[in-house]
């Protein structure tokens, strides 16, 4: 897998004469994604971070909405599921193939079906792709999940009208990605090389609050309570690095105790993923932090 910057896929494509540039956002819906909570975290961000000097880490990247929003000049981001990873690749690298592709999908249940049945062994890197967009922008609420396999098995979501192929959004993405390293890796491993003065944002798989509220199907191995553990020692050891060290979590005891010699602010968030309608809507999160806002 490509763990280097652009590599094989020359310039991103340049900007039109005349054009007006499109500010890229995230080209997939993912579950926690932070586009809503954006507003909150500028006041929660490290004051001595300059974006368009410093260096961003971000092992649990997602939909990458903080990414994008801060604009970095000098980013790693990674993602212990390689289906994300790879699309990240592939719009970094070879977006034009991949958009002729999103063109040739449509929305469907039957084509669905046959999609999601595709093992992404079979396909090309930009098949691979393809086929996540496709399927995150036409299933039952953008939701991506696994079993335990690793198979898809979210069903059919039954849209009016989804837009499978952002081009201009996609076009945008590839070009902010154009120096960025993606892997493919463990947070522990994506955060080694996080030095003194970089920013690094840790958005992992929640913490349940309740049984219904459990979703940590992102990757074939759930994300458990010694996951979070682990990831709270790495925090520690980054913050002794005198690296800046943001992440959120669910409000939950566990998370209040493994974090309590840390600073904690609570945010609202609105969550549409429980089994149950009535426990939708906004829920309160923690935003945790080693340095003074």
């Amino acid at each position: 897998m490509n763990t280097a910057a652009r590599s094989n896929g020359g310039p991103a494509p340049a900007v039109p004469a005349g054009s007006v540039e499109i500010r890229p956002g995230p080209f997939v819906k993912w579950a926690g994604g932070k586009s809503r909570l954006l507003s909150a975290f500028d006041r929660l961000l490290p004051p001595g971070f300059d974006p368009s000097r410093g260096r961003y880490f971000e092992p649990f990247v997602g939909g990458g909405a903080l990414f994008f929003h801060l604009a970095p000049a000098r980013a790693v981001l990674s993602d212990s599921n390689p289906e994300l990873v790879n699309c990240y690749q592939v719009v970094r690298d070879r977006v034009e193939e991949l958009i002729a592709l999103l063109r040739e999908h449509k929305n469907d249940r039957q084509h669905f079906y046959k999609v999601r049945s595709l093992s992404p062994a079979g396909l090309s890197a930009a098949e691979r792709a393809a086929r996540l967009i496709f399927l995150n922008k036409t299933c039952f609420n953008g939701l991506y999940r696994v079993n335990s396999r690793g198979e898809f098995n979210v069903p059919f979501g039954r849209y009016d009208n989804p837009r499978i192929c952002d081009g201009e959004n996609l076009r945008a993405v590839s070009a902010r990605l154009r120096d960025v390293e993606i892997l493919c890796l463990p947070f522990e491993q994506t955060v080694r090389r996080a030095k003194a003065g970089d920013f690094v944002y840790l958005d992992p798989p929640y913490q349940p609050v309740s049984a219904t509220a459990n979703f940590t199907g992102y990757t074939a191995t759930a994300f458990g309570d010694k996951d979070q553990e682990r990831l709270a020692a790495v925090f520690s050891q980054l913050s002794k690095r005198g690296c800046l060290v943001m992440l959120s979590n669910s409000d939950s005891p566990v998370i209040r105790e493994l974090y309590k010699d840390f600073r904690i602010a609570e945010v609202k968030a609105s969550r549409a993923i429980n089994c149950k309608a009535e426990r939708r809507g906004r829920v309160s999160e923690l935003v945790i932090m080693n340095y003074k806002i």
